[in-house]
């Protein structure tokens, strides 16, 4: 049974990466790029489950935003439900994911776009830090294509042609559920 002091240790490492992962929503959003910086660990990734982001250390990392705040205006980032899991005793490492979504100007559009983030999170000498985050997109569309998005695989509509979503349908449950359905 963990000690009390164990307890509140890991509550308050939760409230930490909690907060993180807010000051990411609004340092992106207000494109504070100082803050940006001290929310990554020095050697964190930052990378896309669709491949077109992937960088390592921070000044990569920094050179991807600008290249994304290059096509994108004002937005505004929600993040709804958060999962932490701490690694061994908790006090150096967890793992997380993350579900939200963004209203976005991307492109001279206006855009919507469901987000899951799967995180590494490490206590640095700084406190919490991203060690690794992936992004994934359930849709990214422009506004008026958002009715009915969902009856098709091609969801991605970030780019110049519609590319497929990230999830739910490349998960291994996923799979496995429509298999047993005689749907896979």
């Amino acid at each position: 049974m963990p000690t009390l002091e164990e307890r509140i240790a890991k509550l308050e490492a939760e409230s930490q990466i909690r907060q993180l992962i807010a000051r990411y929503c609004f340092t992106i959003d207000d494109r504070d790029i100082d803050a940006i910086r001290v929310l990554f660990a020095p050697d964190a990734v930052l990378k896309s489950a669709d491949g077109v982001m992937n960088a390592t250390g921070i000044d990569a990392i920094m050179t991807q935003y600008d290249g994304r705040f290059d096509v994108l205006g004002p937005g505004h980032h929600f993040m709804h439900d958060v999962q932490i899991d701490f690694v061994g005793d908790g006090s150096q490492e967890a793992t997380g994911r993350v579900i939200g979504h963004a209203e976005l100007w991307r492109n001279g559009k206006m855009m919507v776009t469901a987000i899951r983030y799967d995180d590494k999170y490490r206590n640095t000498d700084a406190g919490w830090k991203f060690a690794e985050r992936t992004i994934g997109f359930l849709y990214y569309v422009p506004i008026e294509e958002y009715p009915g998005i969902l009856s098709t695989p091609l969801r991605n509509h970030a780019y110049p042609e519609p590319m497929p979503a990230d999830f739910p349908e490349r998960l291994p449950t996923w799979i496995a559920y429509e298999k047993s359905r005689g749907r896979g």
